[in-house]
């Protein structure tokens, strides 16, 4: 089977390395429906300058990341993504520095044997440094690109991308801007980050120059099986596993400063990341009789095919504008302190202020607009008039009482 990639909306999605380009010049003009993103062909190789200066196009690599989930247990995996960094770095070959790289090992064994087998240096010199032991780019924690780069993407509803070595890859989860988003290998995250687009056929074109400015192909740097056989030996060491495994907490300084209760029944402190459900007051072995039967529900969503978890209850960062960014902000949460619908899954204020808040979901209720799009984000229409839209989680915006004096239902994100 040939290398591959998946995307760039749904991990089942698989292409082969050779036709990663054509497969995303193809998805750039197909319809929403057919898995596209209905823009013009004459839009993919066009330049859009930043505030700042910085020259994009449709389909450039904007966030490159070997993260915590899946693939960095496979240690052959790491070590090749290690080797071919050696080898980009000795031909000179460099990462654009407004890429978001990042390392997120799956656990202090990565780093140790990446270490030992002389390979961090590399990784950390194209970018890739060690930024967490958890959950990072995959559930949208990466971090926010600058503002620059997000005013050109919404100003001309860009389609850039992210590669990541993780398993999701659904719409809105990585970052809200990204609209292509690419699973890779770590090895092939490397490369893509070199490369800097989506339109650069890596089978058949150059990754970038070298010192010479001679042309360095994939090939020229892509690690055999013996060089990482090789240097297996460094991830196989018993030792380290039982030094590092035996105690998750020894010399764990950040974790081990972290203040905690103790006993044996969770105090429920005052916090914006865990709150204790209503649900949990008065809990009783056995559950109580329902008497409050539920008639008359209308629907408020219908969302067709392909309707993931992270358009139901999204994982990733949010808005400030956003239900859950006002009930932050409200509490005194600062923007920059918002961490990600998947950090703060433990406060269900927060949570259910984000059912169906996705930005790319897209409610059929809604007509579709003249050129045949609809509305994206989690917008609804109030039934049974079928007026205009007045309930959305993505703008937190609510209707004048009606002048009957008819109770309104409550926002559709509670």
């Amino acid at each position: 089977m040939a290398p591959s990639l998946a995307g760039p909306k749904r991990p089942q999605d698989r292409i082969e390395i050779g036709h990663v380009k054509s497969t995303f010049a193809d998805l750039f003009t197909k319809p929403v429906a057919q898995n596209g993103f209905a823009k013009k062909a004459e839009e993919l190789g066009r330049t859009y300058r930043t505030a700042d200066g910085l020259d994009l196009k449709n389909g450039d690599v904007l966030i490159a990341a070997i993260t915590s989930c899946t693939n960095t247990s496979n240690p052959g995996v790491l070590l090749a993504a290690g080797l071919l960094a050696k080898k980009a770095v000795a031909r000179g070959l460099k990462v654009k520095p407004h890429i978001k790289t990042s390392l997120a090992p799956g656990s202090r064994v990565v780093t140790d044997y990446l270490e030992r087998a002389k390979l961090l240096p590399h990784l950390s010199e194209l970018g890739f440094n060690v930024a967490a032991y958890g959950c990072t780019t995959c559930i949208g924690n990466a971090g926010d690109l600058t503002p620059a780069i997000n005013e050109a993407i919404t100003a001309n509803d860009l389609v850039c991308a992210a590669v990541l070595s993780g398993n999701r890859n659904f719409e809105a989860r990585i970052h809200p801007n990204l609209r292509a988003n690419f699973l890779a290998s770590p090895p092939l995250v490397v490369a893509y980050a070199i490369a800097g687009s989506m339109s650069v056929d890596l089978m058949t074109e150059p990754l970038g120059k070298d010192k010479k400015g001679r042309d360095v192909y994939l090939g020229d740097i892509w690690p055999s099986s013996d060089e990482v056989h090789a240097l297996m030996k460094y991830a196989m060491n018993a030792k380290t596993f039982r030094r590092l495994y035996s105690d998750l907490t020894k010399d764990h300084k950040l974790w081990n400063a972290v203040p905690t209760a103790s006993g044996q029944v969770y105090d429920w402190p005052k916090s914006t990341y865990i709150a204790e459900p209503p649900f949990f007051a008065d809990f009783a072995m056995e559950p109580p009789i329902a008497d409050n039967p539920i008639r008359g529900a209308r629907a408020l969503g219908l969302f067709g095919d392909s309707i993931t978890t992270d358009h139901i209850s999204p994982a990733g960062s949010f808005r400030e504008a956003s239900p859950a960014g006002q009930y932050l902000v409200g509490h005194g949460v600062k923007r920059a302190d918002f961490n990600s619908y998947g950090a703060r899954r433990g406060n269900h204020e927060v949570m259910m202020r984000g059912t169906f808040a996705n930005v790319r979901i897209k409610n059929l209720m809604i007509p579709s607009k003249a050129d045949g799009t609809r509305e994206e984000g989690g917008v609804t229409l109030h039934q049974p008039s079928g007026e205009k839209p007045w309930c959305s989680a993505a703008r937190n915006t609510a209707p004048a009482p009606r002048a009957t004096g008819r109770p309104r239902a409550r926002s559709c994100w509670v």
